[in-house]
């Protein structure tokens, strides 16, 4: 799905307006219905919805959610946030009709008129500022934002959380946005629901289909691209009656260091679960016990180091490699990085502790294999690529980077974003805030390392990679709960995130 402009979207709906052919007011309305749609099915009519409008069609779309949940037979209370007395023509039509109902309405001029509280159960409605702002709010509609984070209540904001910019907000007041409980986008998302500097203010998003033209938004040029099951489905290799483990390739895993061998198991178990045909893991000896032990599936092939992987003979031909988890930065260690990377034509995924032997000797980045696949946290992302001011300067270093390296950059978070060379950008749909424990990532690597071997592209092994592993992550979570979701328990609902996509 792809994620467009503030100015693309307005097309968009210029477009379908014409084309479709509907008026710019049914259009409203039947985006109006998509949301009180979404709200009577997670509120029931014992709540009462309280809406705050401003004067733009934004604020149209909220009178005639007020009207059409009114109908439903909701208690409904509309505050129309005069800051301008520049109306949109939408919004008057729909003022108009609401003025003819008995739903009680204020107009709100000064903040002193604004209520003093609101019953803690009520729902608050946002419909002040839509996707098309691009200057921070100020005076009242600024007054009525803050008011609106003072509360206490469940706030849907609708569209974007009223103040927030569509892409870049380097340069907004964050006190003048509204910190949203859901926000109900239309269509499409947009950058900013998708990036870490606003998760103060987006907390879940739902992008509702309010029936703007497929084949525009198709046609539009965008680098930026949201992951849908559609998508993963398109990509996935299906299985053949007469395949065999070889058909599904031989991933290694280069993985742990004397008491992190355990980086090493997950790994290894996460690229069988991923359904490689075979998987060697090559570790120092210290850990042989460990990994025989625990993954009896795998092969083992011992380093030469005891406690820490140290050069040696190993051909490493015929395998495609993940390297990184729980290796440590040993001097050996390190010298081993080297001729892995100097032996190896083939891509490879990198992760871990290989990304900080590669930060703090950057002349080892030149030995990288084209379409690698690193898999950086946000921390290893900075030590790759230095500082950054905001989100937007970081997704250009990740975008650079990836164009540097000739690999696909994975920076890793909620909605993880995936640089390809040629300089797109994907964000993923699946995870949750469970899956920031202790080994997750090492799980990533092996999913990734898995797909690799079985054939897929970079491209296609990174984006597959990161969503199977959020919805395995989703599923855990489900059993386990945030709080207690351990990076095993994602290598143990790999099957059934599988078995999601894999259903049509």
């Amino acid at each position: 799905m792809k994620i467009l402009t503030a100015s693309q979207i307005r097309d968009a709906d210029k477009f379908s307006i014409v084309n479709e052919p509907i008026s710019s007011i049914d259009l409203m309305e039947r985006a109006a219905s998509k949301c009180s749609k979404w709200i009577s099915a997670h509120f029931s009519a014992d709540y009462k919805i309280c809406l705050f409008c401003g004067i733009g069609n934004n604020g149209g779309d909220g009178l005639a959610i007020a009207r059409q949940l009114f109908q439903k037979g909701y208690e409904v209370e509309v505050y129309v946030i005069e800051f301008s007395t520049r109306f949109s023509e939408d919004f008057k039509l729909n003022f108009e009709r609401l003025m003819r109902s008995e739903i009680p309405l204020k107009v709100i001029k000064t903040i002193s008129e604004l209520p003093n509280s609101l019953n803690s159960n009520d729902v608050v409605v946002d419909a002040i500022f839509g996707s098309g702002l691009n200057r921070p709010a100020d005076g009242l509609a600024a007054k009525t934002i803050k008011f609106l984070n003072g509360l206490n209540n469940k706030v849907l904001s609708i569209d974007l959380p009223s103040g927030l910019f569509t892409e870049d907000n380097s340069t907004n007041k964050r006190d003048s946005i509204v910190k949203a409980t859901y926000t109900l986008t239309f269509q499409v998302p947009k950058l900013a629901l998708l990036l870490p500097e606003n998760s103060v203010f987006v907390n879940n998003f739902v992008i509702l289909d309010i029936g703007l033209d497929s084949a525009f938004i198709e046609e539009q040029e965008s680098t930026k691209i949201y992951v849908t099951p559609d998508f993963i489905r398109s990509i996935i290799k299906r299985r053949r009656k007469f395949d065999h483990k070889g058909t599904f390739g031989h991933a290694m895993i280069i993985a742990g260091s004397k008491g992190k061998i355990g980086a090493a198991v997950l790994a290894t178990k996460a690229a069988l679960r991923s359904g490689v045909g075979l998987v060697t893991t090559h570790i120092p000896t210290c850990g042989t016990d460990i990994m025989q032990i625990s993954v009896p599936e795998a092969m083992v092939l011992e380093n030469n180091g005891e406690e820490y992987l140290e050069p040696g003979d190993i051909n490493i031909d015929k395998y495609h490699i993940g390297i990184g988890p729980g290796i440590d930065q040993d001097k050996r260690t390190i010298l081993f990085l080297e001729a892995i990377l100097k032996q190896s034509g083939k891509a490879m995924v990198i992760d871990a502790d290989a990304l900080n032997i590669l930060s703090n000797h950057p002349s080892l980045q030149k030995l990288i294999p084209s379409n690698s696949i690193l898999t950086p946290h946000p921390k290893e992302f900075e030590r790759l690529v230095g500082q950054y001011n905001n989100d937007t300067e970081k997704l250009e270093k990740q975008t650079q980077l990836a164009h540097k390296l000739r690999s696909v950059i994975i920076l890793k978070g909620a909605h993880t974003s995936i640089a390809l060379p040629d300089g797109r950008l994907f964000f993923n749909s699946t995870g949750n805030a469970g899956m920031a424990t202790g080994g997750s990532g090492d799980v990533l690597t092996g999913c990734i390392t898995s797909l690799l071997a079985q054939g897929y592209s970079s491209a296609n092994a990174a984006i597959l990679g990161v969503y199977l592993h959020g919805l395995a992550g989703d599923y855990a979570m489900k059993e386990k709960g945030e709080y207690s979701l351990i990076a095993g328990d994602i290598v143990s609902s790999i099957p059934e995130a599988y078995n999601e996509i894999l259903t049509y």
